[in-house]
C-alpha cells in the first residue's frame, strides 16, 4: 500500500514540460487528466464552406471542440479549455475583426479564473474566417507536445501529441487532398495519426462544415455534423461516416 501511495504521489507531482520553452516545473494536479487532442480548421474557396475536424482521448469530443457559422467562420477550443471561446469568437468574427486580434482579445479578455489548475496559460484555440484567413494560440503550459502549424486556408493544432510531424501532416494532407472539404479535413486527421497522433490513443472523432443554405433541409446551414463518441477506431469510423454522405449528397471524392 505504502509502494502505491508513493507512486501515485510521484505522478501527482511529476514536472511537467513547457511545450514552447522545453523547461520543467512543479505544477498541481488538474482536477482530471489533461484531454489530448488534435484538430484541424479548414475552408474550400471553391464552395465556400467553411469547417473543422478533431480527434480525441476524451468521450464525445464534439460536445465542445468545434464551433461554425455560415458566412462567418470557425473555431476550435481545446486543451485546458474554456468553451466560452467558441461562441466569443464566432460573435468577434461577425463583426468582422481579424482571426489574429480575435485569438489575442479572447485569450486577453479571458478572468482566469482558476490559474492554479485551469489555467489560461494552457488554453489552446484557433480561428478560421469566412475567407479562409487563420491564426491559432498555444498557451505555453498546454501539455507537451502542442503546438500549432498553418497552411493555405488551414490551421492544425493539437496537444500531448507524439510530435511536431503530427500538425506539420495534417497541413500537408489538407493541401495536398481534393475532393469534398470533408475528405480533406479527413485527410488531415488521418495523417496527423500516422505520424504519431495523440500520445495517450484514440476514443471520439468529430467533423462541423457550414454554407450559407448547404444544408439537406430548408433554412439549414449545416452542410455536414458528424460525432463519433467512443471507438477504438474513431477516425476509421469518421471516414464510413464521410463516405457514406458523400454517396447520399453525390459529393466529389478524392
Amino acid at each position: 500500500m505504502m509502494r502505491l501511495l508513493l507512486a501515485v504521489l510521484c505522478v501527482l507531482t511529476a514536472p511537467v514540460a513547457s511545450a514552447q520553452s522545453g523547461s520543467f516545473s512543479l505544477t498541481p494536479a488538474l482536477p482530471w487528466p489533461p484531454v489530448a487532442t488534435f484538430s484541424i480548421l479548414g475552408y474550400d474557396p471553391a464552395t465556400g464552406e467553411v469547417g473543422g475536424a478533431v480527434q480525441s482521448r476524451v468521450f464525445s469530443v464534439g460536445n465542445g471542440v468545434l464551433w461554425a457559422e455560415a458566412d462567418v467562420g470557425a473555431v476550435a477550443t481545446q486543451a485546458i479549455v474554456d468553451v466560452s471561446y467558441g461562441p466569443q469568437a464566432l460573435a468577434l468574427l461577425r463583426q468582422g475583426m481579424a482571426p489574429r486580434d480575435i485569438i489575442q482579445k479572447v485569450w486577453r479578455d479571458d478572468p482566469d479564473p482558476r490559474p492554479q489548475d485551469w489555467t489560461k496559460e494552457g488554453r489552446q484555440f484557433a480561428v478560421i474566417n469566412a475567407r479562409g484567413e487563420v491564426a491559432a494560440y498555444t498557451g505555453p503550459k498546454a501539455t507537451a507536445y502542442a503546438g500549432d502549424k498553418q497552411g493555405k486556408f488551414c490551421t492544425a493544432q493539437g496537444n500531448i501529441l507524439a510530435g511536431e510531424p503530427v500538425v506539420n501532416a495534417m497541413v500537408e494532407a489538407f493541401e495536398s487532398t481534393g475532393g469534398h472539404l470533408s475528405f480533406r479535413l479527413l485527410a488531415a486527421l488521418e495523417a496527423g495519426q500516422r505520424a504519431g497522433g495523440d500520445k495517450r490513443g484514440m476514443q471520439s472523432a468529430a467533423m462541423l462544415i457550414v454554407k450559407k443554405g448547404g444544408g439537406v433541409w430548408l433554412n439549414n446551414d449545416v452542410v455536414l455534423r458528424l460525432q463519433v463518441d467512443d471507438s477504438e477506431q474513431p477516425i476509421a469510423e469518421l471516414r464510413r461516416l464521410v463516405e457514406k454522405n458523400a454517396t447520399n449528397r453525390r459529393l466529389p471524392r478524392p
